[in-house]
């Protein structure tokens, strides 16, 4: 279980003076004092170290010593060890001049999970829990990137702890290295320690060739987050800890500074490093909620963004254009539905520049985002039970989820999960969860029937049409390797208020808009071909439904994302209209970027997402070989685009729901067609309303104003076809 990390070291001597030198003094250059290949004292975790081993005084003469770094496997070893749970590190190392040192950089390649201190201070962790994690304890799961040509992570020692810490004359570093399994094929314990000078002094060594000086970040076009833990914490893969946040932003005319006072939020907030994959690189990604001073959550509006207190902090390091989750999340909005909405910024952790972030909602259920209804304890049957939940296809426990029924059509026998989403588990009573596990269950047994085309009683009686044909065609045209695989999300609201399953909000796109080295036949290829529906053609897990595969198998499904597809691609996927946003985003980021490249110095290089291809060496060759991936895959999705224009179906009509009804302030207006026009009609025949250009599968009316009474809305469809509904506008 994690527990919260907390300030545990006093040093020995206090440097007389210190506080005052480091205040204010600027960075002349950065010299190594530590390297790792340096000969370091270490202890086999087979046994707990004497208790002291962190502290200057501590005699480790009786310890083994070689050079770093220190451990097994992946031929990143300089010093090879038996396969081990822990191994404990120590190095002394003598300061020259203390009021010289304005900063101090620990350089991490590590594997799986480390806890660094400086004179026993705690100065970095990542990946395990307790104070002083005991040499049998299991850290999280992380791979060493160096033998890989990838970079070490980079941990800023905070200046607060420097003044307190380092000494005059000699020192100790100390590290402890945990594996996440005590049969792990790999250690790494790689380590630099290197200071930045504030005057022309040269005491210590050269730097390595791949090191990247902190950042010089003093403003920005873009809004600036600053973060600052308390002394002693670490921002953690849960739980979450509390921070004091600060977000800064004069409107789009104005420069913001990071001296300036928070205008847009200032206070406390619980943060967490979220996230897998992205997790385990450099730039870390964030989930934090914002709360109140004694902590109870404390719902506010970010820069724009209507008030909630559950937000994201996307990282960008494996996008380099900075736009592949934003695009999409931008095309389903324009498609009719709610998608994350994000905003560009530019991040600070304890004083360290972290780059550009995008901040983004939360998905949850929400009024301003799934707005559907929410579950409450005593919500246990009759309508109420029906809804809202929210539930996924992604990474899962025995405790989170419930097994499906039903394998997928091209993967017999393999076994598919579902992940209660919202409300979490622990808070849904079993009802609850029984009754969104068998609803899910008929809808699938429904599926995999002989009748499931039945416009009545087969799928289009479960699922809302609308959002399924987009999500496909937003899938297909990032061809998103993670499009069913995982961060799939569904919800369900009340029977009364539609009931039907819904696919979205779509999440997690920095695989998608590229050409991946994946072993994988969809996904290899660079002339813009492949399925990212086919994704079970693969060794994909967790294991994915894909129902489209089944549902592909009806025509009229196959030909409702024909005609959708085209057209969308007369505006809201047009290449002149993805471009505009692109060069836009290219604009605004223009100034930031060159900070972010400084920090993270990946241009040219293949980090993250394997891609095939050359790796642009400049941020404007990122853009245009983003606009040229999206060329080339439109043009292939054009000429190869699934079923046929449903102008020529026969007899097909158009299913269209209108709800509530009685309504009050809005109409919601569905259909399995797309519609084109909405003309309502008071009781005596006069028009009061019309819409031209729908060109959507759904529509909400505002209807507020409207006197009560019944009123007829005629409902035109792209097909030509015209219904007509009654409603009824309450008092």
């Amino acid at each position: 279980m994690s527990v919260m990390v907390k300030f545990t070291g006093i040093c020995m001597i206090l440097i007389s003076g210190f506080l005052a030198s480091v205040r204010g003094q600027n960075i002349n250059h950065w010299e190594t004092v530590i390297y790792n290949n340096e000969i370091w004292k270490y202890f086999i975790g087979s046994s707990e170290p004497d208790a002291a081993w962190r502290s200057l005084s501590f005699d480790d003469a009786s310890w083994l010593q070689g050079n770093g770094g220190i451990g097994y496997g992946d031929g990143d070893d300089n010093t090879i060890i038996p396969v081990c749970t822990s191994v404990y590190l120590r190095i002394k190392f003598n300061v020259a001049d203390t009021g010289a040192i304005s900063s101090a950089l620990l350089n991490m390649d590590y594997d799986d999970a480390f806890v660094a201190y400086l004179n026993d201070v705690e100065v970095a962790r990542v990946g395990i829990s307790d104070v002083h994690p005991s040499h049998d304890q299991l850290g999280n799961d992380h791979e060493a990137t160096m033998y890989r040509g990838g970079l070490p992570e980079s941990f800023m020692i905070d200046k607060n702890k420097l003044k307190l810490c380092l000494l005059q004359g000699e020192n100790v570093l100390a590290i402890q290295v945990h594996n996440s399994s005590e049969t792990s094929s790999d250690m790494s314990s790689n380590a630099w320690l290197s200071f930045g000078i504030n005057d022309g002094s040269h005491n210590y060594g050269s730097l390595p060739s791949w090191f990247i000086p902190v950042v010089e970040f003093n403003s920005s076009n873009l809004p600036i987050v600053v973060i600052n833990t308390s002394p002693g914490e670490t921002i953690m893969d849960e739980p979450k800890i509390t921070a004091d946040m600060k977000i800064i932003y004069h409107g789009a005319t104005s420069m913001n500074y990071v001296s300036d006072s928070g205008n847009v939020y200032t206070g406390k907030i619980g943060i967490e490093i979220r996230g897998r994959y992205s997790a385990s690189l450099p730039q870390k990604p964030y989930g934090f909620e914002t709360r109140d001073s004694a902590g109870n959550n404390r719902n506010v509006s970010l820069l724009g963004m209507p008030p909630e207190n559950d937000w994201t902090l996307i990282a960008n390091y494996n996008d380099k254009t900075f736009l592949r989750n934003y695009l999409a999340f931008d095309i389903f909005t324009e498609m009719g539905h709610y998608a994350t909405r994000s905003r560009y910024c530019e991040v600070v952790v304890n004083n360290e520049y972290q780059g550009i972030y995008t901040l983004t909602e939360k998905i949850k259920i929400d009024k301003n985002r799934v707005n559907i209804a929410k579950l409450t304890p005593d919500d246990n049957s009759g309508n109420n039970l029906t809804g809202g939940y929210m539930f996924k296809n992604d990474y899962f426990t025995s405790d989170d989820s419930w097994h499906s029924n039903y394998s997928p059509v091209e993967k017999p026998g393999a076994d598919v999960y579902y992940v209660y989403y919202d409300p979490k588990p622990t808070e849904l009573t079993q009802n609850q969860k029984e009754y969104i596990k068998d609803y899910v269950n008929s809808f699938e047994a429904t599926l995999y029937s002989s009748d499931f085309t039945d416009r009545q009683t087969g799928y289009r009686a479960y699922l809302d049409m609308s959002s399924f044909i987009d999500y496909f065609i937003i899938g297909e045209v990032t061809r998103n390797v993670d499009t069913y695989k995982k961060s799939r999300y569904f919800y369900k609201d009340r029977d009364s208020r539609s009931g039907l399953i819904h696919s979205g909000p779509p999440w997690d796109f920095d695989w998608a808009w590229k050409n991946i080295t994946e072993n994988c036949i969809n996904f290899n290829q660079t002339d813009g071909s492949g399925w990212a529906y086919k994704i079970n053609q693969c060794d994909a897990w967790p294991v994915p439904p894909v129902w489209e595969v089944r549902l592909l198998q009806d025509k009229n499904f196959m030909n409702d994302i024909h005609d959708r597809y085209f057209l969308l691609r007369k505006k809201t996927i047009s290449q002149t209209h993805l471009n505009h946003i692109i060069d836009s985003v290219a604009v605004l980021l223009d100034e930031a970027q060159k900070r972010h490249y400084q920090k993270w110095q990946i241009l040219g290089i293949n980090v993250g997402t394997p891609e095939w291809g050359d790796q642009p060496l400049t941020y404007s060759g990122e853009i245009l070989k983003f606009k040229n991936w999206i060329n080339t895959r439109l043009t292939w999705l054009d000429a190869n685009m699934i079923g046929n224009s449903n102008a020529y179906r026969d007899g097909y009509k158009a299913i269209c729901r209108l709800f509530p009804n009685p309504a009050n302030e809005f109409l919601n207006i569905e259909s399995d067609t797309i519609i084109s026009k909405i003309v309502v009609y008071n009781i005596t025949g006069i028009p009061v309303i019309e819409m031209t250009g729908c060109n959507a599968y759904s529509i909400t009316l505002n209807v507020s104003r409207f006197s009560p009474g019944l009123y007829i809305a005629r409902i035109y469809f792209s097909d030509g076809e015209i219904v007509t509904r009654r409603f009824v506008k309450k008092q």
